[in-house]
């Protein structure tokens, strides 16, 4: 069921599903949420299972911004290093999770029963109404995966959340998203900034926000707490998912012509370069060349493929600037599953 995001009376009906233990689809500028109130255990094993999510893989803690969000800051996580107040100054509300040390005895669940928990404060204006209203009515947080089956694509509009579960689930409609992949992970928790997940946010404009270098996950010896999204094969589409370089793309549509007047299985391509094929039933589609504008497009990109039959997608492999780093990491991640 979904409900326009911009009514206050659907707010209200979220707010009240989500205080009565029930699952509420909600919009952010990343993806789409598919939330329960954090601070209910049971009713954040409600999303594990409609997703078939594994219940050890933890979730992310949506809050409020300003007052609200510090206290729920407090509740959830203990006090925060310095350089992660920073990156909360800089970047909340916005496109950055936080992994922090968890308050002993809250949100068991979201966390996936780890010791840390990750926090997030979105930007987007229905996300925050939602919030604002829970947090007023005794709901803190909410915890929010992507509001998908485990492992596939990530939704960015209503309607694609709508295919993936059944009519009662109550959706609220905030339009597309602007950024279009998942949300910049760093661990704050073991000392130093740690990547776990690249997206929207650079690391350099991370490190110019915390005045500390960005670790990798291999540059520290204790190991990563689990985080949403960090899964070798993740993002992954029905289609066979395949990255390759604009001369191996050439290469392969040019076998293609000489092979066969007709291709053997329906098939998508996504490149930047432009491509050219005599092969009937090929569906080629332009990979804008601003890193922001493919992101935005990918997964509703790869959605419209499978909704059109396709059975494999060849996809130029993103160019190796920092800004593509949160597409390139989903493409991968979406190839690797392809492959499993």
């Amino acid at each position: 069921m979904i409900r326009d995001g911009r009514d206050g009376a659907a707010i209200e009906a979220a707010t009240r599903a989500l205080r009565a233990g029930r699952l509420v689809a909600f919009p952010t500028e990343t993806v789409y949420g598919l939330g329960a109130n954090a601070s209910d255990d049971a009713a954040v094993t409600g999303i594990y299972r409609a997703k078939g999510r594994p219940t050890d893989h933890p979730l992310i803690v949506h809050v409020a911004q300003g007052r609200l969000g510090e206290q729920a800051l407090s509740r959830f996580a203990q006090p925060l290093p310095p350089f992660a107040l920073k990156l909360v100054c800089a970047f909340w509300p916005g496109p950055l999770t936080l992994i922090a040390t968890r308050q002993p005895g809250v949100a068991t669940a979201a966390a996936g029963g780890q010791d840390t928990i990750g926090l997030r404060c979105p930007a987007h204006p229905v996300a925050q109404a939602l919030l604002e209203a829970c947090a007023k009515r005794g709901v803190p947080g909410i915890a929010g995966p992507s509001a998908n089956r485990f492992g596939r694509v990530s939704p960015t509009t209503a309607e694609h959340v709508r295919r993936e579960f059944d009519d009662q689930l109550l959706i609220l409609d905030g339009g597309a998203c602007a950024v279009g992949i998942e949300s910049v992970i760093v661990d704050c928790s073991r000392g130093v900034p740690v990547l776990l997940r690249p997206g929207a946010i650079t690391r350099a404009q991370i490190e110019a926000a915390c005045g500390e270098r960005l670790r990798t996950r291999a540059e520290v010896e204790k190991a990563d707490p689990r985080a949403p999204g960090t899964l070798a094969a993740h993002y992954a589409p029905q289609a066979k998912l395949r990255l390759m370089d604009a001369r191996a793309l050439q290469t392969s549509l040019d076998a293609l012509d000489r092979q066969t007047a007709q291709t053997t299985a329906p098939l998508a391509v996504w490149s930047r370069t432009v491509l050219h094929c005599a092969a009937p039933g090929v569906l080629l589609r332009p990979m804008p060349e601003d890193a922001n504008a493919a992101a935005y497009q990918l997964f509703a990109t790869l959605r419209h493929f499978d909704d059109q039959g396709a059975r494999q997608i060849w996809v130029e492999t993103p160019p190796a600037g920092p800004e593509w780093e949160g597409v390139r990491d989903r493409l991968q991640r979406a190839a690797a599953a392809s492959v499993v």
